[in-house]
Protein backbone atom coordinates (compact mmCIF):
# COMPACT_ATOMS: atom_id res chain seq x y z
CA UNK A 1 0.00 0.00 0.00
CA UNK A 2 1.49 3.17 -0.83
CA UNK A 3 1.22 6.09 1.54
CA UNK A 4 0.16 9.68 0.10
CA UNK A 5 1.11 13.05 1.97
CA UNK A 6 -1.37 15.89 1.25
CA UNK A 7 0.12 19.43 1.85
CA UNK A 8 -1.43 23.04 1.49
CA UNK A 9 0.50 26.54 2.25
CA UNK A 10 -1.44 28.89 4.07
CA UNK A 11 0.34 31.84 2.06
CA UNK A 12 -1.17 30.46 -1.46
CA UNK A 13 -4.76 29.77 -0.16
CA UNK A 14 -4.92 33.77 1.03
CA UNK A 15 -3.69 34.91 -2.42
CA UNK A 16 -6.57 33.44 -3.74
CA UNK A 17 -8.98 35.30 -1.40
CA UNK A 18 -11.62 36.73 -1.85
CA UNK A 19 -13.21 33.86 -3.54
CA UNK A 20 -16.51 33.63 -6.11
CA UNK A 21 -19.13 35.61 -4.87
CA UNK A 22 -22.41 33.95 -4.21
CA UNK A 23 -25.71 34.99 -2.40
CA UNK A 24 -24.05 33.56 0.60
CA UNK A 25 -21.29 35.22 0.30
CA UNK A 26 -21.79 38.68 -1.91
CA UNK A 27 -18.62 39.85 -1.01
CA UNK A 28 -16.83 36.62 -1.98
CA UNK A 29 -16.04 33.30 -0.29
CA UNK A 30 -13.99 34.09 2.20
CA UNK A 31 -12.27 30.11 2.29
CA UNK A 32 -10.53 28.02 0.21
CA UNK A 33 -10.34 24.35 0.06
CA UNK A 34 -6.84 23.21 1.48
CA UNK A 35 -7.00 19.70 0.66
CA UNK A 36 -9.14 16.42 1.23
CA UNK A 37 -9.73 12.88 2.29
CA UNK A 38 -11.82 10.97 3.26
CA UNK A 39 -14.61 12.78 5.43
CA UNK A 40 -11.99 15.36 6.50
CA UNK A 41 -11.41 18.75 5.04
CA UNK A 42 -9.14 21.45 5.66
CA UNK A 43 -10.04 25.37 4.65
CA UNK A 44 -8.41 28.71 5.03
CA UNK A 45 -10.70 30.92 6.88
CA UNK A 46 -10.29 34.53 6.41
CA UNK A 47 -13.63 36.51 6.40
CA UNK A 48 -13.20 40.12 6.31
CA UNK A 49 -15.05 42.55 7.94
CA UNK A 50 -18.55 40.39 9.15
CA UNK A 51 -18.75 36.85 9.31
CA UNK A 52 -22.14 35.46 7.95
CA UNK A 53 -21.33 31.61 8.32
CA UNK A 54 -24.44 29.60 9.42
CA UNK A 55 -23.52 26.08 11.23
CA UNK A 56 -21.85 22.64 9.54
CA UNK A 57 -23.44 19.33 9.17
CA UNK A 58 -19.70 18.11 11.12
CA UNK A 59 -17.74 18.31 13.84
CA UNK A 60 -15.29 21.89 12.88
CA UNK A 61 -11.89 22.62 14.43
CA UNK A 62 -10.74 26.51 14.19
CA UNK A 63 -6.73 26.53 14.29
CA UNK A 64 -5.66 30.71 14.59
CA UNK A 65 -3.44 31.29 11.55
CA UNK A 66 -3.06 34.78 12.31
CA UNK A 67 -4.70 37.49 13.84
CA UNK A 68 -7.80 37.68 16.40
CA UNK A 69 -11.43 37.43 16.80
CA UNK A 70 -13.93 36.39 18.90
CA UNK A 71 -15.93 33.55 18.27
CA UNK A 72 -19.51 33.12 19.06
CA UNK A 73 -20.71 30.33 19.94
CA UNK A 74 -24.52 29.52 20.84
CA UNK A 75 -24.35 33.12 22.12
CA UNK A 76 -21.30 32.42 23.98
CA UNK A 77 -18.35 34.50 23.11
CA UNK A 78 -14.87 33.38 23.14
CA UNK A 79 -11.69 35.36 22.05
CA UNK A 80 -9.49 33.74 19.90
CA UNK A 81 -5.67 34.50 19.07
CA UNK A 82 -3.08 33.51 17.16
CA UNK A 83 -1.58 30.20 17.97
CA UNK A 84 -4.87 28.93 19.43
CA UNK A 85 -7.60 26.05 18.69
CA UNK A 86 -11.30 26.13 18.75
CA UNK A 87 -13.66 23.44 18.56
CA UNK A 88 -17.36 23.43 17.70
CA UNK A 89 -19.85 20.92 17.60
CA UNK A 90 -21.88 20.33 14.22
CA UNK A 91 -25.01 22.00 13.68
CA UNK A 92 -23.97 24.30 16.16
CA UNK A 93 -24.38 28.40 15.70
CA UNK A 94 -21.12 30.05 15.43
CA UNK A 95 -19.29 33.43 13.44
CA UNK A 96 -16.54 35.63 14.14
CA UNK A 97 -17.23 38.77 15.50
CA UNK A 98 -14.56 41.76 16.42
CA UNK A 99 -12.06 40.26 13.42
CA UNK A 100 -8.96 41.66 12.77
CA UNK A 101 -8.11 42.48 9.64
CA UNK A 102 -5.31 40.14 9.40
CA UNK A 103 -7.48 37.25 10.61
CA UNK A 104 -7.03 33.50 8.98
CA UNK A 105 -7.71 30.03 10.90
CA UNK A 106 -7.63 26.95 9.14
CA UNK A 107 -11.00 25.22 9.46
CA UNK A 108 -11.35 21.37 9.98
CA UNK A 109 -13.98 19.18 9.20
CA UNK A 110 -14.12 15.73 9.73
CA UNK A 111 -16.42 12.45 10.51
CA UNK A 112 -20.23 11.91 10.17
CA UNK A 113 -23.00 14.24 9.28
CA UNK A 114 -24.53 15.61 12.70
CA UNK A 115 -21.40 15.10 14.22
CA UNK A 116 -19.69 12.58 16.41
Amino acid sequence: MSERVLTARAAALLARLPGPRTPAWPKGEPFALALAHGSMSVEIFAPRGSDPQTPHAQDELYLVHAGHAVLVVDGARHPAAHGEVLFVPARMEHHFEEISEDFAAWAVFWGPEGGE
